[in-house]
């Protein structure tokens, strides 16, 4: 249990850094938008090299599918709620931060379910998940700032999003006698299917919108690094 622990607080703290990072420091918006392509492209690269590659090994198709169906639609739903009580002027911040959610949850339970059977961790992996979390949050903090959120309210959501994260880490490892391989799987597909939303809706064009041109070098720099590490570990 240390170690699920350990490993859970290890991978979520690039959440609460991110929103740190973003309360310290004034981002413009040529470089934030910089920041959401690069983040953008190591989130591509985790659903394609960990997420979806992962599922497909532990249950094949059937549940890593039914999964990535239910993690889109529940992102899809999520976000109109959250459009529907946040003001207009909170920009992207808002569903940037459900899809982290939606994201690290059962990302993380996967990774307790894994420690549990013995399962190594490796530097390469956990290095890979900073990349991608890290630029995510710094972009929803921003955001959410610009919108006129308090400072402390942005810090309170991102810590929130990081704690609960965490936890999903030591329930998956509690839970990992009575979990069978296809929710492993399942769980997986959720996570790629909210994320693949939430990066065609929200993530890229925030991105595009003010980095213009340069997006896309920022987004094939960053699935080149998450990539290289995924595979390297």
């Amino acid at each position: 249990m240390g170690a699920a622990v350990v490993w859970g607080v290890v991978a979520a703290a690039p959440l609460a850094l991110g929103a740190v990072l973003a309360l310290w420091k004034g981002w413009p918006p040529a470089w934030l938008g910089l920041v959401l392509g690069f983040g953008a492209g190591a989130l591509i690269a985790s659903i394609s090299f960990e997420l979806f590659e992962d599922g497909l090994a532990v249950a094949g198709p059937v549940p890593l599918v039914v999964g990535m169906a239910v993690g889109a639609l529940t992102y899809y739903v999520a976000d109109r709620l959250v459009e529907r009580r946040a003001s207009a002027a909170a920009g992207q911040g808002g569903p940037l931060a459900v899809g982290a959610l939606l994201d690290g949850i059962p990302e993380q339970l996967v990774l307790g379910i894994g420690l549990a059977a013995g399962d190594g961790v490796s530097m390469a992996l956990v290095i890979a998940i900073v990349v991608s979390n890290l630029p995510e949050s710094i972009g929803s903090a921003s955001e959410l700032l610009e919108g006129g959120m308090r400072r402390s309210r942005v810090m309170l959501l991102w810590s929130g999003v990081a704690v609960v994260c965490a936890l999903a880490t030591v329930g998956g490892y509690a839970l990992a006698d009575s979990v069978p391989a296809a929710f492993s799987a399942g769980a997986n597909g959720f996570a790629a299917g909210a994320l693949l939303v939430m990066l065609v809706d929200t993530m890229i064009p925030d991105a595009q919108r003010k980095a213009k041109e340069n997006t896309g070098l920022a987004t094939v720099i960053g699935f080149a690094l998450a990539a290289g590490l995924s595979m390297a570990g």
